[in-house]
């Protein structure tokens, strides 16, 4: 990613109503998409920090859009945490600029807002215990019933079809016909596996449910557990919070918790779905939402955690046949190897199906 100036990051960093004097940034974090520093600021002995993040205008282009649904959302998530004696850890709020706006615009164009740090928080790349992917469900089910009544106006999309299957399906026939790196002869057995799936691409969106506010990038990083409860208690990066399927973040906590392996393992024998680490999700999930969730959402589940899988199994393959245009990649064959473990994913969720809708009934 590209290294900033500091004297860029100094003078976004004066641009919020912060008390004390700037004293210095470092990058914070492992995503990929915005630029995350963490600023510290003085004033006397009392030292604050705060999460600086400079926006990515290529993948958000409209920003009014995107920053307009964040201070809604963590306007209601932190107006429904008033009773909690520790709220300011519990939801993420956005500091306003000296002209009392929610983010700033510099003069090269860049885009920047600034939250407080969660402080003696952490956060997971790789789930290591039930009772983790436990917290991580119950805090995005406690999340989506948090918003769960918000009055109108409707969310705006900020990636609009984020998770439209068929139409994700459609642009893996249009790679495969168009085959531009040449590639499609080397995958016909991933095609093959693609197209045998393709009736389950409509299911979720066919079959009438409400539609509610999900966060849609449900990974377990994306939720901060108390260094020393081990309690989740902040969902953070809000960028794609927008109208969808509650199934939508079950389907890819399923996806991105249940298998030991990385998600571009090249053993495929390492990848399989553990069941207990699925029944934690549901359990955890279903304790915070279940009590909005309608009987069709809940028996959709498990089929969810299948489609959000393929969905993004053939999304790593179209990349793979279009030259490798939208993952960044770190090895050849890199989208290949990541398209390949979803698929072997979605396999052991398929051997697993009636053990899944068993324990999503007893959960529910």
């Amino acid at each position: 990613m590209e290294v900033r100036d500091p004297n860029e990051i100094a003078a976004a960093a004066r641009q919020f109503r912060v008390s004390g004097e700037f004293a210095g940034a470092a990058r914070y974090g492992s995503g990929h998409i915005n630029e995350s520093y963490r600023a510290i600021f003085r004033e006397g002995a009392r030292e604050q920090h705060f999460l600086l993040q400079r926006i990515n205008t290529r993948v958000f282009p409209d920003v009014d859009r995107l920053m307009q649904n964040i201070e809604r959302v963590t306007e209601r998530v932190s107006s429904s945490m008033e009773a909690k004696p520790d709220r300011e850890r519990r939801a993420l709020r956005l500091i306003r600029t000296h002209d009392d706006r929610v983010w700033h615009r510099d003069a090269a164009g860049g885009c920047w807002r600034m939250y407080p740090f969660v402080n003696k928080a952490r956060a997971l790349d790789t789930i290591e215990s039930a009772e983790q992917a436990y917290q991580i469900g119950r805090a995005f089910g406690e999340f989506q019933q948090q918003l769960a009544n918000m009055p109108p106006p409707r969310l705006h999309d900020t990636i609009p079809d984020f998770h439209h299957t068929p139409k994700r399906y459609a642009a893996l026939e249009e790679a495969i016909a168009r085959d531009v790196a040449g590639r499609a002869r080397f995958v016909e057995a991933e095609i093959g596996f693609a197209r045998r799936r393709k009736p389950i691409t409509t299911r979720l969106l066919d079959a009438g449910l409400p539609e509610r506010i999900t966060h849609n990038d449900t990974k377990c990083n994306n939720v901060l557990l108390d260094e020393a409860t081990n309690e989740a208690i902040c969902v953070i990066d809000l960028d794609t919070v927008m109208p969808g399927l509650a199934g939508y973040d079950f389907g890819d906590m399923v996806r991105t918790m249940t298998s030991p392996a990385a998600e571009d393992e090249r053993d495929l024998s390492r990848v399989y779905l553990r069941l207990p680490v699925f029944e934690a999700i549901v359990r955890g999930y279903l304790s915070a939402a279940g009590a909005f969730l309608t009987r069709e959402e809940k028996e959709s589940l498990p089929l969810a955690g299948k489609l959000i899988t393929f969905e993004i199994g053939i999304r790593f393959l179209t990349d793979y046949l279009s030259g490798d245009n939208y993952f960044r990649i770190h090895r050849p064959d890199h989208n290949l190897d990541r398209c390949r473990t979803q698929f072997k994913l979605v396999e052991s969720i398929e051997q697993n199906e009636a053990a899944l809708n068993t324990m999503v009934e007893q959960c529910g």
